[in-house]
């Protein structure tokens, strides 16, 4: 366990605990994270039939979760000053004082350069190269410089999340096809609605941070039709592995349901108006479905390719 050092500027010094340096990793998201990336590799095996040593596989995967904890660690480095000020952030490790902004950001760095060199040796040089580029994605990109400076920094930054499956799938077969991009879209467009579902009840955290967030630079009834509009979108788009021929009917069938049903959240979202004292609930119920829609639908792509292809993937991890 580390002390803080005496020169942070954060909140009273305390102890670290190990919880700390586990949320440091951010470790929801990377769940998230190493969930869809084990469905683009399991959908890599099942659409093309190349098999990938078992214990390989554990191999690039525990990377992409070292690369998304780098991430994380990262952005809590970078983002310490305004975690400060937001209510929801304001107990974070770096905040409230348990661990030096300079202990993170060492942290993540040699994470970073671990989880790319694993994947190299797991797997092969693109894989390796998307890792990279996604930890880089997150950490500068979209935390050093989007985030604080455009409304549609989630929009753009969203593709640092939708990295994994197309990862995933490269560390498979060695390149990324059609049939992988998809995957990175499907994520890249249920972004939005997902934060701004969330941002849209912690807006006033935003403001005080000065971070433009949609609610705070374009207002409330715009980033509502927006999520309405990004989760109608989804519709179709979250089937096409199905009628594009990545996957068979049983995604098919399920990914209309989780997405119609997904799209009938974000309809009173996008059509009411909030009123002094709104609690916000039909937000807050469609940031919830969200994240469970995610771990459902990717969940399904991986049930549809075993059964679809039983015998490539148990060969794959005999």
């Amino acid at each position: 366990m580390t002390e803080p050092s005496a020169t942070s500027d954060m909140a009273p010094k305390r102890y670290a605990t190990a919880g700390d340096y586990v949320q440091l990793l951010k470790p929801r998201i990377m769940m998230l994270v190493v969930f869809t990336a084990i469905a683009g590799l399991v959908a890599a095996v099942g659409v093309t039939g190349v098999l990938i040593n078992p214990v390989m596989a554990a191999i690039a995967t525990l990377a992409i979760a070292l690369g998304s904890g780098a991430a994380g660690a990262i952005n809590m480095w970078y983002d310490a000053d305004i975690d400060q000020i937001m209510t929801r952030t304001s107990t974070r490790p770096i905040p409230s004082g348990a661990v030096p902004k300079e202990e993170a950001l060492a942290m993540g760095l040699i994470m970073s350069g671990v989880s790319v060199l694993l994947m190299w040796l797991a797997s092969n040089w693109l894989a390796a190269a998307l890792l990279a580029f996604s930890i880089f994605y997150y950490g500068v990109i979209y935390t050093m410089w989007l985030k604080r400076s455009t409304p549609q920094n989630i929009v753009i930054g969203g593709g640092a999340g939708a990295f994994p499956p197309v990862i995933g799938w490269a560390a498979v077969t060695g390149n990324t096809p059609v049939d992988a991009w998809i995957l990175f879209a499907i994520i890249f467009f249920w972004t939005p609605p997902h934060f701004w579902a969330l941002a849209m009840f912690v807006k006033s955290d935003y403001a005080q941070a000065g971070v433009p967030m949609m609610p705070v630079v374009r207002g409330e009834a715009a980033t509502r039709h927006q999520i309405l509009a990004y989760s109608l979108f989804m519709v179709p788009l979250a089937a096409a592995p199905w009628y594009l021929g990545t996957a068979g009917v049983v995604y098919g069938g399920a990914s209309l349901a989780l997405t119609g049903f997904f799209a009938a959240l974000a309809v009173p979202v996008g059509l009411r108006r909030s009123v002094e004292g709104d609690t916000m609930k039909p937000e807050k119920r469609l940031f919830a479905y969200s994240i469970l829609y995610l771990f459902a639908l990717f969940g399904v792509l991986v049930v549809d390719r075993v059964l679809q292809n039983a015998g490539i993937i148990a060969g794959a991890f005999a």
